[in-house]
């Protein structure tokens, strides 16, 4: 048997380049989804994940007017579920997203989300290279047609994300276990490397955009993810406790704070079904962030600063040309900021 190395956000540096950028005001992070259904365009690269501590009707709207998408979660009745989604949409005038499972009332779902004003349609299912989610993607392509753009995974591997797109798929979420609250790879021993998993599928002849989802936690590694190959990037953690996180405030003698978890935690299980099956996630509280907007142009300004340093102008651009090298342990420490560390 023969093992293969992979490689994770921290294992990898873009080494800097000529730029004759004078602003970063030149640089356009913006990227699009050219699928069957229709163009849809958008100014940051960035989707917020359909967990139920990230994305609901606050988090949908903010993230639209910031140029983003939201991907409203699934862990709720179908008529709470089309209720969140048409509020994202009125007024708005938003492109809504709604996640789905593969199987069960999948397709009931699917039909009052639509009906709401979903267009994009994300089926959500932990290992998506599986025979539901062919035959899920098979019937809702039958069903819809093209009048919906299919967001499907997750899948590791090119292999995954050629079939999803041969099935029907017109973007793929690439990553499994790469979460910060996700327990997969412990649990199961399965999984691969989030950027490893986005330089794969980047050899795919097939052209549907790739969402890199998972193990992402600053501006760098975006720029890292898009340089690599992916379209666009999911977060969860970076976005969480943000005042449009759906949940309350806990307020502490440390400080503010907001739930967090992991939609196989034993926690979210028990609440939006009532039992649990295998626990690969975990439960935790954020510290409050603000509002999301803030977070965003934060990432929004290291994203166009990363590309800068490449010289590139665009995406497109910087997945041109872009440059990695492997970085030893003691770089990875002189990477980071290490004053605190001597």
């Amino acid at each position: 048997m023969t093992v293969k190395e992979a490689l994770s956000y921290d294992d990898v540096l873009l080494i800097p380049q000529y730029s004759d950028i004078k602003s970063r005001r030149e640089v356009d992070i913006g990227n699009s989804f050219r699928g069957r259904y229709a163009t849809v365009l958008f100014v940051l690269p960035i989707i917020a994940s359909p967990m139920d501590t990230i994305s609901e009707t606050n988090m949908g709207v903010a993230m639209w007017q910031h140029g983003g998408l939201a991907v409203i979660h699934r862990y709720n009745t179908i008529d709470h579920q089309a209720t969140l989604v048409h509020e994202v949409v009125v007024g708005e005038n938003a492109n809504a997203a709604a996640a789905i499972g593969a199987s069960g009332d999948y397709l009931d779902r699917a039909t009052a989300l639509y009906d709401a004003g979903a267009r994009i349609l994300c089926v959500d299912v932990a290992h998506g290279h599986h025979i539901l989610m062919k035959e899920a993607l098979h019937e809702l392509r039958s069903i819809f047609g093209q009048a919906i753009h299919i967001m499907a995974g997750n899948v590791a591997t090119l292999e995954g994300y050629n079939d999803l797109v041969d099935w029907g798929a017109d973007s793929v979420r690439c990553n499994i276990g790469g979460g910060s609250i996700c327990s997969t790879r412990i649990q199961t021993g399965h999984g691969v490397p989030g950027l490893q998993t986005i330089l794969d599928c980047a050899k795919a002849r097939r052209k549907v955009p790739i969402i890199a989802d998972g193990g992402i936690r600053s501006a760098g590694d975006i720029v890292k993810a898009l340089a690599a190959g992916a379209d666009f990037v999911m977060l969860g953690s970076v976005l969480a406790g943000t005042d449009e996180t759906p949940g309350g405030v806990i307020n502490t003698r440390n400080g503010k704070f907001k739930s967090y978890r992991g939609m196989a935690s034993n926690d979210a299980q028990r609440e939006w079904r009532g039992k649990t099956s295998s626990v690969e996630g975990i439960a935790t509280t954020v510290p409050c962030k603000g509002p999301v907007g803030n977070v965003l142009e934060e990432l929004a300004r290291g994203i166009r600063s990363g590309l800068s340093y490449s010289g590139a102008r665009s995406i497109k651009e910087l997945q041109k040309k872009a440059r990695f090298i492997r970085q030893t342990g003691s770089g990875q420490l002189e990477s980071s900021t290490h004053i605190l560390k001597q």
